[in-house]
């Protein structure tokens, strides 16, 4: 007689208080980028005019950056579900280095955006630009510190709750998410 292994239940990964705060947080960001958009369609000339003083290149080697931490961290996951966790540590340690490109990449933009006197009051597409961009940033900070934090309890084995671990990694995935939309709306759609 032919027995079939017992179906797992399937659960939504994470704790339901984290999909909770990112359901909150997708709206604010859902509204910023619906502002920037619809400015957008108002003031053209504008905005192809802040565009052309960003660097695209910049932009997409923080979209691979953010991107391959993801990637990383979500590895991390799968090896700390086959019970390797030291390969986990290694993989999210490797994931905060892989998201500090984008950190760093980001201040130095920043940096040249401020010396070149494009603040948030230079004008419209400026003032959207610095908000959005500079609220995605107050969120890979916490991301990168959570990413470390989790790399630093899989090294020690120190108990860790799949469900908190899982959530760690998916508040990353919706600030790589996040970057996904902003990087063509900011940087390339006329």
């Amino acid at each position: 007689m032919c027995t079939s292994p017992e179906p797992r239940a399937r659960r939504l990964p994470g704790d339901l208080a984290m999909w909770l705060f990112i359901l909150v947080e997708l709206s604010v960001f859902a509204l910023l980028i619906l502002a920037f958009a619809v400015t957008a369609q108002l003031k053209p000339p504008l905005f192809a005019s802040g565009r052309a003083l960003l660097d695209t290149s910049t932009g997409l080697a923080m979209t691979l950056s953010l991107l391959g931490a993801g990637l990383l961290a979500a590895l991390a996951l799968e090896q700390l579900r086959e019970l390797r966790p030291r390969r986990a540590a290694c993989l999210l340690g490797l994931a905060c280095c892989v998201a500090g490109v984008y950190a760093w990449l980001k201040l130095g933009e920043y940096r040249h955006l401020a010396d070149l006197g494009l603040g948030l009051e230079h004008d419209t597409f400026f003032t959207l630009y610095w908000l959005l961009t500079g609220f995605h940033f107050l969120h890979v900070l916490p991301g990168m510190a959570i990413l470390a934090w989790l790399a630093y309890r899989a090294w020690t084995r120190a108990p860790l709750v799949d469900s908190g671990f899982e959530s760690g990694v998916l508040y990353w995935h919706m600030v790589d998410l996040v970057w996904v939309v902003l990087f063509p709306l900011v940087y390339i759609l006329d």
